[in-house]
């Protein structure tokens, strides 16, 4: 069960839902408002969940390796909830005036068909695995309710908004997974058929398992399960790219599959 909130954290719970359901970024944030450690970061954005009502429908991992938790100034990987009308399959055209400073990353998103309750002990990879019903090609496009500007705040209020939690598109899903070697596969995000950002899948998750084991564990923690239907995106491969109006986007990730997306004027 949940420790009750702070009032303090209770404002930035009913902030954070009004800025969902109005759409909308604002500059900066109180410090008062700004969760004191990430469990109660991470409080407050189940709680934002809570008040939309907005079924989870799946999950966002970023900053699964150390070195990009050092760029986020994060001690882990972090992790938020994506909620149902926000997941998509490709090609899926987006209307560019109702995201909020989208960033794309090109990411593998695994779909649960048996569900991973929460349970006293560690889960382990093989514990999970049974659980995998499909691996497919991924375009995350993250979005932010703190605009990035100068007042941008500190990580435990991106945190409580859901990690920047926006839209995942999905490709089909990847052939004979099981007995692929993810460890050699590569990611590239194409703009307008221009490369402008790469990756090694074993750099940034290894395979896309271990992320699945972590938020598995994570959540069990704190008492919630991932039910059978559940997307999880394991984090990016390639690093973010602001999109734009006009932008038409593929992510390509070699002999496993594309994905895309076009962001509409």
């Amino acid at each position: 069960m949940d420790i009750a909130l702070t009032v303090e954290n209770e404002r930035l719970a009913e902030l954070l839902t009004a800025l969902r359901f109005e759409n909308r970024q604002q500059s900066g944030l109180a410090s008062d408002l700004i969760p004191g450690d990430t469990d109660a970061a991470y409080r407050v954005s189940r709680e934002v969940s809570r008040r939309l009502g907005w079924n989870v429908a799946g999950w966002k991992i970023a900053a699964f390796k150390p070195e990009m938790q050092r760029r986020l100034r994060a001690n882990a990987p972090i992790y938020g909830p994506v909620y149902e009308p926000q997941i998509h399959l490709s090609p899926m055209r987006l209307e560019g005036r109702r995201l909020l400073h989208p960033l794309v990353e090109v990411e593998l998103v695994v779909r649960l068909s048996a569900p991973l309750s929460p349970r006293s002990s560690p889960y382990l990879r093989n514990d999970i695995e049974h659980a995998v019903g499909s691996i497919h090609p991924g375009l995350e496009i993250a979005e932010c309710r703190f605009a990035h500007d100068d007042r941008f705040p500190p990580l435990n209020a991106i945190l409580a908004d859901g990690s920047g939690s926006g839209t995942l598109v999905l490709g089909e899903a990847i052939v004979g997974w099981r007995s692929h070697d993810f460890s050699a596969g590569d990611a590239a995000l194409r703009v307008n058929g221009i490369q402008r950002r790469e990756g090694r899948i074993f750099d940034a998750v290894e395979h896309p398992l271990e992320p699945l084991v972590w938020i598995a564990n994570e959540l069990s923690r704190v008492g919630v399960g991932l039910p059978a239907g559940t997307y999880v995106s394991t984090g990016s491969l390639t690093g973010m790219y602001l999109a734009k109006p006009g932008d038409e986007l593929t992510g390509d990730l070699g002999p496993l599959g594309e994905v895309h997306a076009f962001i509409a004027q």
